[in-house]
């Protein structure tokens, strides 16, 4: 069973020694930016806290590392948000992400529904 959403935390400076607050354990976690709420990283794992830590975020990389590696989600983690939500088990985080991206798909379809009436008058 899956528990309830924790608050938004933001990103520790990892090179200051931060380090991030997360489920050692399976769950779901979402990764936001502070400003703008665009949802940048979102996913379950069967141990939370490594998923968060080893998203590619920080864009402080040199530019041959750039050619190799995968690119970085955004320029400054510090303008990174994350949340969390444990689970029973790592089958039950899948099944919740997968719930909760189809609740996310419905409200944009109702608010693009929403926006093209308003638009489109019959």
């Amino acid at each position: 069973m899956v528990q309830t959403w924790s608050g938004w935390k933001r990103f520790p400076d990892v090179q200051s020694g931060g380090h991030v607050e997360a489920p050692i354990g399976p769950g779901v976690y979402e990764v936001r930016h502070t400003n703008t709420g665009r949802v940048v990283a979102f996913g379950h794992a069967g141990n939370v806290a490594n998923a968060i830590s080893e998203l590619k975020l920080d864009g402080g990389v040199s530019t041959l590392a750039r050619l190799f590696r995968r690119a970085p989600l955004v320029s400054r983690v510090n303008d990174l948000e994350y949340r969390t939500c444990a689970a029973a088990s790592r089958a039950d985080a899948k099944t919740a992400a997968n719930r909760m991206q189809g609740l996310r798909q419905t409200a944009w379809k109702r608010r693009l529904d929403a926006g093209w009436a308003v638009r489109h008058p019959r």
